[in-house]
């Protein structure tokens, strides 16, 4: 059998010279089957099962954004970090505004996108400089009294009817801000927990607006004047207190805007996923995480009185929620146009 000649020129065999294609379209394939099998076991997933992994992460990403806002609030005044926070997640939201603009801005109640503004930068002034001056944990626990503003807030401006179960939790809820207060120690003279506190009954009654408002304006509406609102409002006192920030700090207040984006976004498919009763409590994981970033970055940990009181109100909530979850039980199985007073 004559001897195959060698290949003109010494070049390598067809097959030779294209295997790194071949390759590469491989692990691409691999990777896109692997995709499709995480897609696929996603979608087998209950509703509220994807709806607590969703809210587990968008707790992770608070606790980050609020551990930030710590660490970069040592130098620089809480409202240029707000300031640049806006304006990172106006950037973000710029897209869905500008698809709808000019028509995005009419609205029906613009006392109450006002009130909202003013309320929702109050919350964050009050909250995040709770924050930046308290230990991580204490201020988290402290935010947590914002769900029973919410249901005193419902019961005076909506008119909502709450029995005796409510009002329980309600009181609850409040020993255990008084407790991690403390007001016959040092707790009470300490002006940042009342930041918190206040901080809290803000946030709560920007809620109640929200729902207010959902009821005649779009929700792009909602988000235009959130975005750009507080972003105006904040201008003044930033300028007043300007500090230039190093590169670090300048960073750090950007990724700030972007984990906050990010977190909301998960806490909204949270929401869309799962039912409201059964992932609201995963919520209180907040604590957790801040007790965690609080001993790794900051050397501190909750006191007792933190312990014992946010115990309380984590204990209060959960009655509610599972309250709620067994009144939503009897609503479907009562009779058409018969209620539960709860």
């Amino acid at each position: 059998m004559p001897d195959t000649p060698p290949p003109s020129g010494g070049s390598l065999p067809a097959s030779d010279q294209h295997s790194d294609k071949p390759q590469g379209a491989g692990q691409t394939a691999l990777a896109g089957k692997s995709r499709k099998r995480l897609l696929a076991w996603w979608e087998t997933l209950p509703g509220n099962a994807r709806g607590a992994i969703w809210i587990l992460i968008a707790c992770f990403f608070f606790t980050i954004m609020t551990a930030l806002i710590k660490y970069v609030g040592q130098r620089i005044h809480v409202s240029q970090i707000l300031l640049v926070r806006q304006i990172v997640m106006t950037c973000i939201v710029a897209p869905t505004i500008l698809r709808s603009f000019p028509s995005s801005l009419r609205t029906a109640r613009p006392g109450l996108h006002l009130s909202r503004i003013f309320l929702a930068s109050t919350a964050m002034m009050l909250g995040f400089t709770a924050v930046i001056h308290l230990p991580l944990a204490d201020a988290t626990a402290l935010s947590f009294a914002k769900s029973f503003f919410v249901t005193i807030f419902a019961i005076i401006i909506l008119k909502e009817t709450v029995g005796i179960h409510r009002w329980s939790a309600v009181l609850f809820g409040f020993i255990g801000v008084v407790i991690m207060l403390d007001p016959t120690g040092a707790g009470m003279q300490n002006a940042y927990g009342l930041m918190a506190v206040g901080g809290a009954a803000c946030a709560g009654m920007v809620m109640i607006l929200i729902r207010q408002m959902s009821q005649t304006d779009r929700p792009v509406t909602i988000l235009t004047y959130q975005a750009c609102g507080v972003g105006l409002l904040m201008i003044t006192p930033a300028w007043f207190y300007w500090v230039t920030p190093t590169w670090t700090e300048l960073a750090l207040m950007l990724a700030i805007g972007c984990i906050a984006w990010a977190a909301q976004m998960c806490n909204i498919q949270a929401f869309k996923a799962g039912e409201a009763t059964a992932i609201a409590s995963l919520d209180y994981t907040r604590l957790l995480y801040a007790t965690l970033f609080g001993l790794v970055l900051f050397d501190t940990l909750p006191g007792v009185n933190t312990l014992i009181g946010a115990g309380i109100i984590i204990a209060a909530s959960l009655y509610t929620v599972h309250r709620e979850a067994q009144l939503n039980k009897r609503l479907v199985r009562a009779p058409e146009g018969r209620g539960y007073n709860h």
